[in-house]
């Protein structure tokens, strides 16, 4: 990076480093087939795993969670319980209320997203060097907020203050 790029430089590099692990883990998921994936699906997953309780996770719950309304989430369930990620089933406190879960699809994808993420992370401290690479991830946890799985998106990127 020169001198004289000016500060916007460093968020978008931030964010292609991002892209370059998230597609790299995306061509790896696909070859594995799980093609129909997006990046989003991951956050979902997390975000099922960390809004549920023992029984599962709601849209409702899901919406709060990444900060989208409940019917956003609910379209996102939709497509991945027609894809074979999410399972549908009931609370067993309350019979109406429709909770879901990952199913094994979705437990294949996050182990396999793990250790394709180590992967990477690995193939980094060689290029890099493991204490340089040990550096920057402590300057990023510096500069950054401390919730590594927040997941929700600020309202006002979207609408507006």
């Amino acid at each position: 990076m020169s001198s004289d790029a000016g500060g916007y430089e460093l968020p978008l590099r931030m964010l292609l480093g991002f892209r370059a692990v998230i597609d790299e883990v995306h061509v790896e998921l696909a070859e594995h087939g799980h093609a129909e994936l997006r990046p989003m699906h991951g956050f979902l997953f997390q975000a099922v795993g960390r809004a549920g309780g023992p029984h599962g996770c709601t849209a409702a719950d899901l919406g709060r969670a990444l900060g989208v309304s409940k019917q956003a989430a609910g379209k996102h369930i939709e497509t991945l319980e027609r894809l074979g990620y999410l399972r549908r089933g009931h609370d067993p406190t309350d019979a109406r209320r429709k909770v879901y879960t990952l199913t094994e699809r979705a437990e294949d994808v996050l182990t396999r997203s793990a250790r394709a993420f180590d992967r990477i992370h690995d193939r980094w401290a060689d290029l890099l060097g493991t204490d340089r690479l040990a550096e920057l991830e402590r300057d990023l946890r510096l500069l950054t907020p401390g919730e590594v799985f927040r997941l929700d998106t600020p309202p006002n990127w979207f609408t507006g203050p």
